[in-house]
């Protein structure tokens, strides 16, 4: 749960940097003189993928910190804090027993964490918060690039922001039953199995369902990033006409 919830704070929080970025950049005229020098998709890409290095940089970060607090937070609970506490509740009778037992329960806590697969979840972590945040961030930024400020990314982002939001409530769903229908299809559906997934894998998930999950999503943000790109390349120097979805399919076949 707290990677699903990480990947979905990821995904909302640099993808909407992604747009405002663009944005930004189509408002204040900077853009003209970029697309002098480079292409309009390697532009689009060169700032997707720089925010999501600073997002892979914040996770590895949050990592160390918290290995770091695993571990000696186990050293100090397996070193001494048990002993004291049974020593406690033959002196103090069943307050010291109550200590005990929360100590433990402590042990437990960290026996358990001890059996997880820690580097699978962190590698499946990474795969699916690039999978998604790429799948996102590219619809962002052809948001972002049709639209001429920040006000009018309004109607635009909402649909964008629906799969978000609904995966996050099937992702708590699935915690309670990882293996029903809804978990195994949004488990699949790429606008939602990089959060769903993650909540399912100490369920012991079968392999092919995490490798066709990562297909159809490497499939689905290469064709959305496809997509993106022509939709970036026609809007990001078109300036002063209210763009729909219409307009934006249209430039598609440009």
């Amino acid at each position: 749960m707290i990677s699903a919830f990480l990947i979905y704070m990821f995904i909302i929080i640099y993808g909407a940097q992604v747009m405002a970025g663009v944005v930004q950049e189509k408002t204040s005229r900077i853009v003209e003189v970029i697309i002098s020098s480079v292409k309009p998709f390697e532009l689009m890409m060169g700032k997707i993928i720089g925010i999501a290095l600073v997002g892979l940089t914040q996770f590895f970060l949050w990592v160390v910190l918290t290995g770091i607090i695993v571990v000696i937070g186990g050293s100090f609970i397996g070193g001494g804090v048990d002993v004291n506490a049974i020593q406690q509740a033959n002196q103090m009778g069943m307050q010291s027993m109550s200590a005990a037992q929360n100590s433990g329960e402590m042990q437990q806590l960290f026996a358990m964490l001890h059996g997880f697969d820690f580097m699978q979840i962190i590698v499946l972590f990474v795969l699916y918060f690039l999978g998604g945040y790429l799948l996102y961030a590219s619809l962002f930024a052809a948001v972002g690039s049709a639209v001429d400020s920040e006000t009018d990314t309004q109607q635009f982002s909402l649909p964008l922001t629906l799969p978000i939001i609904f995966a996050i409530y099937a992702a708590i769903y699935s915690a309670q039953n990882p293996d029903g229908p809804l978990a195994f299809w949004c488990s699949m559906i790429p606008f939602t199995s990089p959060i769903v997934m993650m909540v399912r894998l100490p369920f012991d998930v079968p392999a092919w369902q995490i490798i066709l999950s990562l297909s159809i999503l490497v499939l689905s943000f290469i064709g959305t990033t496809w997509m993106a790109g022509k939709i970036y390349r026609t809007g990001i120097l078109m300036y002063g006409k209210k763009v729909t979805w219409t307009e934006m399919w249209k430039w598609l076949n440009y």
